[in-house]
């Protein structure tokens, strides 16, 4: 069952991280945040920000699937990775540098998996 859920788990993964990046992105582009009509005026225009939304739409129907097929149990923590998708794209979308404390909760969170996949 894990050979099937794994590279599912992983696209939609993928999918939510890429939405996380388009919409720092977008959110970069529009300027300040401010609660007004002009701000998400901009928004709502931005192709970086509409790219989100598609991508998380796109996840969120891979998600339907995944929970519809697979014990919930198993599903859900896979989710994590995400986490490190995320930390992998914050060092080649935004040049972060990333602490031996966050490469142990990568370490963890993967772990973790691997445990919840057996």
């Amino acid at each position: 069952m894990i050979l099937k859920l794994l590279p599912i788990s992983l696209l939609q993964c993928a999918l939510l991280t890429g939405g996380q990046v388009l919409m720092k992105y977008g959110l970069l582009k529009a300027g300040d945040f401010s609660f007004s009509w002009g701000y998400f005026g901009r928004l709502f225009i931005n192709w970086q920000f509409i790219g989100c939304g598609i991508f998380f739409a796109a996840g969120s129907i891979l998600w339907m699937y995944i929970i519809k097929n697979f014990p919930f149990s198993m599903a859900y923590p896979m989710v994590s990775m995400s986490y490190v998708m995320g930390m992998f794209a914050a060092m080649i979308f935004f040049h972060e540098q990333i602490s031996f404390e966050r490469w142990l909760g990568v370490f963890l969170i993967l772990s973790g998996c691997v445990l919840i996949a057996k």
